[in-house]
Formats: C-alpha cells, sequence, structure tokens
C-alpha cells in the first residue's frame, strides 16, 4: 500500500474481529516502530505483544480498579454513567487479538553531562522528547498495522494505572511504561471523524 493511502486509511479501531494477528506481522510492526528517531540513535525502548486473553482481562481489571478509586466530579447517576464510557475507552483492549505494550528508559543526553540541572529538569526544558519519540514509534505501529491489513487504536487512558500495570507486567526500573496499541481486524469501520483543512492548520512563514 502506498504511504499516501496508508495514512488517509487509518483510523482508531476500537472493535475487532476474533482473528488472530499473525506473530511475524507483530514483528514487523515493532520493527518498524524501531526505527522511528530517538534522541542520539538511543533506541530507548522494548515492545511486548501479549496476545493471551486471560492476560488482557486481567489487566483491564486493573484499570478498572483504578479508575473507581478516582474522585469524580458527579452525583451518583452522572458518575455511573460517566465512568462507564471512561472504562470501556480504557478497557476495550482486553478484546483485541494482539496488544503492544510500549516501555522506555530515561537516556542520558550530552546536556545531562554539560549543565547543573536534573535529567527531568532537562527533558521538561527540551520539551519531552522522549514522548515525542514514543509518538512516532507508535505512529509508525499505527500505520504498518493498516498496510499489513489490520485496524489498530493507541491508548493512553490505561496509563492511568500505570504502576500497578507495571507491576503485573514485572517492568522494572529504569524501564517504565509509555502507552498501548490494540491491533487485530477491524469488525466494521467506525464513521471517519472530520478533520480540520490545510488552510486552517498551516501557515508558511516566507
Amino acid at each position: 500500500m502506498e504511504l499516501k493511502q496508508t495514512i488517509e486509511k487509518r483510523m482508531s479501531i476500537r472493535s475487532f474481529t476474533n482473528e488472530q494477528v499473525n506473530e511475524l506481522d507483530l514483528k514487523e510492526m515493532v520493527r518498524r516502530a524501531g526505527l522511528a528517531p530517538t534522541l542520539n540513535n538511543s533506541q530507548p525502548w522494548k515492545f511486548i505483544a501479549i496476545t493471551n486473553k486471560s492476560k488482557l482481562k486481567e489487566m483491564a481489571e486493573i484499570v478498572i480498579s483504578k479508575l473507581s478509586d478516582l474522585p469524580l466530579k458527579f452525583d451518583d447517576a452522572g458518575k455511573k454513567r460517566h465512568l462507564t464510557k471512561i472504562e470501556w475507552y480504557s478497557t476495550f483492549f482486553e478484546n483485541a487479538p494482539s496488544l503492544i505494550v510500549l516501555t522506555m528508559k530515561p537516556h542520558e543526553t550530552d546536556l545531562d553531562k554539560s549543565v547543573n540541572l536534573s535529567h527531568d529538569k532537562i527533558i521538561q526544558l527540551r520539551n519531552y522528547p522522549d514522548l515525542q519519540s514514543a509518538g512516532a514509534a507508535v505512529q509508525n505501529i499505527l500505520l504498518s498495522a493498516v498496510d499489513l491489513g489490520y485496524g489498530a487504536c493507541w491508548l493512553s487512558g490505561p496509563m492511568i494505572a500505570k504502576e500497578e500495570l507495571q507491576n503485573y507486567l514485572k517492568i522494572e526500573l529504569p524501564w517504565h511504561l509509555i502507552s498501548f496499541v490494540a491491533i487485530g481486524k477491524p469488525f466494521g469501520y467506525p464513521n471517519r471523524p472530520s478533520k480540520k483543512g490545510i488552510d486552517e492548520i498551516f501557515t508558511l512563514i516566507r
């Protein structure tokens, strides 16, 4: 598939058939994710693919438990309605044939060695280049999923239970959890959301 077609076809897919994702396809998606740019070519990431339905269900339960502990700003009826919506968007990955988990570790830059500032402060000043790299890797997975005949969705909602999920997956420091990508064969396609036109998002400074 041509790149333009792949980009234009990509949508956030949240409903999947029961068809499994080929293991070689999962490896190829991760291989392409690993080609994304990183600081000093540090490639400070590892990817975990999960296809075990019991584990995905247990991970979803961890997220639901964490969400239920949050103090929400609604009355009882409103809380239940909003929480149900939030829970679904944060846990639909349990029904996906495959889940790719992105983990990363901090990378010491040349600036870390040159100035008397903490690593966290330097990363903040540079506008979180590690997370920018993570976004590039995830986009490679999303586009590769489309290219290989699948659908996918990038999830940040489950990170509300980041610490608990790290413990469950035995992710130990200095590694930490970044995001999930649910992958499978689409069970139909949702209505494509409208996107802003080029004149609304583009400025040229000559």
